[in-house]
């Protein structure tokens, strides 16, 4: 093996200390990529839930669920899953046009909300442990690709329910 000669061999330390100091600024960002700023202005999602609802069931085995995650931070985030001791299996499901297909995931974008409502995206509860009556309180634990969990409670309303706008 002929050894490197001085000129690639400073060449290629300059590339790797350049190569380096990339990936140093990538992660530090903009306060260490776990915090951002309590304004919610950094990389990191903020996330809230309103607006959740379960319209009592017509059948005793499947039930529909709704609510708005709000992200006031800098970076997008999924709905991964949701868990309730109401139902086996809660699953996503994504609706375009009159077409509604189960997803892995629903997207949270940074700066802006997910909707899940009657006639568009929403949860999908099955195997029910009981059909619950109007004015019960079902928790519900929503799970994010980046965000901890948040555990709501969401009240059962009547199957005709339709939330003011």
């Amino acid at each position: 093996m002929t050894p490197a000669r001085p000129g690639i061999r400073k060449a290629t330390a300059a590339a790797l200390a350049l190569g380096l100091s990339a990936a140093l600024a990538a992660c530090s960002g903009d306060g260490g990529g776990n915090g951002g700023d309590s304004a919610g202005h950094g990389g990191v999602p903020k996330l809230s839930v309103s607006g959740a609802y379960l319209p009592r069931p017509p059948m005793t085995d499947m039930a529909a669920g709704f609510l708005t995650v709000r992200n006031t931070g800098g970076a997008a985030d999924e709905l991964t899953s949701v868990t309730t001791p109401l139902a086996a299996e809660v699953t996503l499901h994504s609706t375009e046009g009159t077409r509604m297909k189960q997803v892995g995931s629903l997207d949270v974008p940074a700066n802006g909300r997910l909707d899940l409502s009657s006639g568009g995206d929403h949860l999908m509860l099955t195997n029910l442990t009981h059909r619950p009556k109007v004015g019960e309180k079902v928790t519900f634990t929503l799970h994010f690709a980046t965000s901890d969990p948040i555990e709501i409670k969401v009240p059962v309303e009547p199957t005709t329910y339709r939330p003011k706008d």
